[in-house]
């Protein structure tokens, strides 16, 4: 039977490639957006434009990677890493100019890094995947975020504008709330149902019962 070798797929490929370019956005995003204290219309702007630019690109770098088969381990490791770090510079500097309270960032940044502990954490029981909850938190944050970044007191309708964007800020707050609960859950789930942690229960008892059997005369 003729064996075919494993196709080694090089991290030095398109998908990472935008992974990268998303990184290198974050600090440019950040500087325009925090501009003379978010007073600036036209940084305002052009902030809004990099942060939608870094949301397309994590879109196209996903699609990328699965459809020509491009997935690395450093994109799996890397590529949440950079939607994070997006989404940290955004709540940080929406807070720093007072457009979100600092309690709303400290909640959603708790959950986003935390969630990448604990995902180290479970490692080697198992990789868990973002699930359709994660996707949708990711949606809602982006959205609310886009909105906020958006220069929309100086809109008409600004009042209407607003609404929205705390209405959509709100919803993304609950449920990234909700789904870090959720992921907590089936990660302390996988730990205790994994292979790993059947044989580690399977050598315990061996050990215990083999201890047994060495004291009985």
């Amino acid at each position: 039977m003729t064996m075919h070798p494993v196709r080694r797929v090089s991290a030095w490929n398109v998908a990472n490639y935008l992974t990268v370019f998303r990184i290198v956005l974050v600090p440019v995003f950040g500087w325009l957006l925090l501009h003379d204290e978010g007073r600036s219309v036209g940084h305002r702007w052009a902030a809004f434009a990099v942060f939608t630019l870094a949301m397309v690109t994590d879109r196209i770098d996903g699609d990328l990677a699965r459809s020509r088969g491009l997935v690395t381990d450093f994109g799996k490791v890397v590529d949440p890493i950079a939607d994070k770090l997006l989404v940290t510079m955004a709540l940080v500097g929406l807070s720093a100019i007072g457009l979100v309270p600092w309690w709303i960032t400290i909640v959603i940044l708790v959950r986003e890094w935390g969630v990448t502990a604990v995902r180290f954490w479970v490692i080697r029981h198992g990789v868990m995947a973002a699930g359709r909850g994660g996707k949708l938190k990711t949606m809602l944050q982006a959205l609310a975020l886009g909105w906020f970044v958006m220069p929309i007191e100086l809109l008409p309708y600004a009042a209407v504008w607003t609404w929205v964007a705390w209405i959509l800020l709100a919803l993304a707050l609950v449920v990234t709330v909700v789904t870090g609960v959720d992921y907590l859950i089936d990660a302390l789930r996988l730990r205790r149902t994994s292979e790993r942690a059947a044989r580690k229960r399977a050598e315990r008892a061996s050990r215990r019962a083999g201890g047994a059997g060495g004291g009985t005369t």
